[in-house]
């Protein structure tokens, strides 16, 4: 009877063994599950505003990181080999559009692309083309407000372009995302090739650096700003599945301060007397586009572009007639031309923010896209009443 009940028992305890032996593989499984479930998509951006409009709908639910740090021009920035790796390493690269980040087709013929989906955020939205200057502006149309036909979202405006010539419909393409999402890298990187020169198949260069065709200021105009968030998002979902409603949700809520900053810019900008702005350099196509402003710009679309004596001549001439009280410039870059025809003018001088990079100042005081523009609203008011 005692041998029996000692079977029993040992029987009993091996049992035991066996399903808390069972049950310990299953919360290791369980555990792993868990924890690749948790693993975040890694995004890469290009610089600020499209950093920004992609934290905002992606929220903790995956990683973003910026290539272009705030003290380098966008215009000017190569990618190092770090930023490459960077790149190949991630889920997502997100660019505004390949006429700011020129070298995106060095990107796509250097990374392996398999499991990396490429956003262009300005896919599907008419570009501005590029104006050098105010010699080649055409002044017929000051003081009109223009409406644009853009197709990436149903919505049909229409946009005469007398002075522009004939209008582009960019495309740009996406790529399916296939893999699984990688582990975090460090935030560190190391920008020794920045501001380097390279050739880029499809782009021609000038001493000045890349030559646009059309207009990459899009994010300036927080009507361009919700086309662009709206076709991140969309693609974030595509190869993020997981997250499609917290990505909605995000966007919507975003979409909604946009919309609010829009509708701000509209009714400010609307009876202002003065309808003309000159500007450092051609970064305020979209904005004036889209609230029925005139740009007049001392440079090309780089601030780093002087103009001619000619182009002074004329841009004075031009501010005189036009009772122009106020030049603008961006506190990211020299101010020195803007100044010179400020005082032969007599008139101020006041900043315009381009937001392609956020200063210490701003990040101290946890400034934002939409609080700078908010910024920038104000000063535009003050300068144009």
């Amino acid at each position: 009877m005692k041998m029996k009940k000692l079977l029993f028992t040992a029987s009993l305890l091996a049992t035991s063994l066996l399903f808390a032996g069972c049950q310990s593989t299953n919360d290791s499984e369980n555990a792993a599950e868990n924890e690749a479930k948790k693993e975040k998509l890694e995004i890469v951006t290009s610089f600020y505003p499209i950093y920004e409009f992609t934290k905002e709908i992606v929220g903790d639910e995956a990683n973003v990181s910026m290539l272009i740090p705030a003290s380098i021009e966008p215009h000017d920035w190569e990618p190092a080999a770090k930023d490459l790796e960077l790149i190949q390493n991630a889920d997502a690269l997100v660019f505004n559009n390949e006429n700011m980040e020129t070298w995106i087709d060095e990107i796509q013929n250097t990374v392996d692309t398999t499991n990396l989906a490429i956003i262009d955020a300005s896919e599907g939205i008419e570009l501005l083309p590029f104006s050098e200057g105010a010699h080649e502006h055409d002044h017929s149309h000051e003081g009109e407000a223009h409406e644009h036909e853009h197709d990436h979202e149903g919505e049909v405006h229409e946009h005469d372009h007398d002075h522009e010539g004939e209008a582009h419909e960019h495309e740009g393409d996406t790529h399916d995302h296939e893999g699984e999402a990688h582990e975090p890298e460090a935030d560190a990187h190391d920008h020794e090739a920045e501001g380097e020169a390279h050739e880029h198949e499809g782009h021609d260069h000038d001493e000045h650096g890349h030559h646009h065709e059309f207009d990459p200021h899009l994010w300036l105009s927080p009507k361009m700003a919700i086309k662009e968030v709206e076709t991140i998002a969309t693609e974030l979902m595509k190869i993020d599945p997981e997250n499609k409603e917290v990505y909605e949700t995000n966007k919507n809520n975003y979409i909604q301060k946009l919309q609010e900053l829009d509708k701000a810019y509209e009714e400010a900008l609307a009876n202002v007397t003065n309808k003309e702005i000159i500007t450092q350099h051609a970064a305020f196509g979209y904005l004036a586009d889209s609230y029925g402003l005139t740009q007049v710009p001392i440079a090309g679309l780089s601030p780093d572009n002087e103009p001619s004596a000619k182009q002074l001549k004329e841009l004075k001439e031009f501010a005189e007639e036009h009772n122009i009280s106020t030049i603008f410039f961006e506190d990211n870059a020299s101010s020195k031309v803007a100044e010179t025809l400020a005082n032969e003018l007599n008139a101020k001088t006041a900043v315009l923010n381009t937001l392609e990079g956020l200063s210490e100042e701003d990040e101290k005081n946890g400034a934002t896209y939409i609080s700078i523009m908010e910024e920038n609203l104000k000063v535009l008011k003050d300068a144009l009443k």
